[in-house]
């Protein structure tokens, strides 16, 4: 499987250097990353089937300030990995068995296509955040 991470050095750091300077500017960089996450839903979401809706609905952005996340399945949707990856279920045969995909058939595959939208995103959102309390980004 190709890595995935869209990583960007430093951000402890800048968290606690915006929080100095402004402490409503670190609650910024979270908003930023929900904004980049939200992309990934938008653009996974359609393509999860529907059956109850609970799958689709499980995939949710929960970012913090120095990291952007997308959660999938949990309580709303236990089998969101067998449904994405594939697998015998939980118990062999029961769901039934889905070949196994190891790059995933939703989330993973929707990541690929957009990956640069996300790093623009990010990119655009921290430099208005930087440059909202001041400061110039090198």
């Amino acid at each position: 499987m190709t890595d995935l991470k869209v990583e960007v050095g430093g951000l402890a750091k800048l968290n606690r250097a915006l929080r100095g300077i402004d402490k409503e500017a670190p609650k910024q960089l979270r908003l930023v990353f929900n904004s980049a996450a939200d992309l990934l839903v938008d653009e996974a979401g359609p393509t999860i089937p529907s059956v109850t809706g609970a799958a689709r609905r499980s995939l949710v952005a929960r970012s913090t300030r120095t990291s952007a996340r997308v959660a999938v399945g949990g309580r709303k949707a236990p089998w969101f990995p067998w449904l994405d990856f594939g697998g015998q279920g939980r118990i062999a045969g029961r769901p039934a068995a889905r070949p196994f995909l190891r790059e995933g058939r939703y989330v993973y595959p929707a990541l690929r296509r957009i990956r640069p939208e996300i790093e623009a995103e990010l990119q655009q959102g921290l430099e208005a955040v930087i440059a909202n309390v001041g400061l110039e980004m090198h």
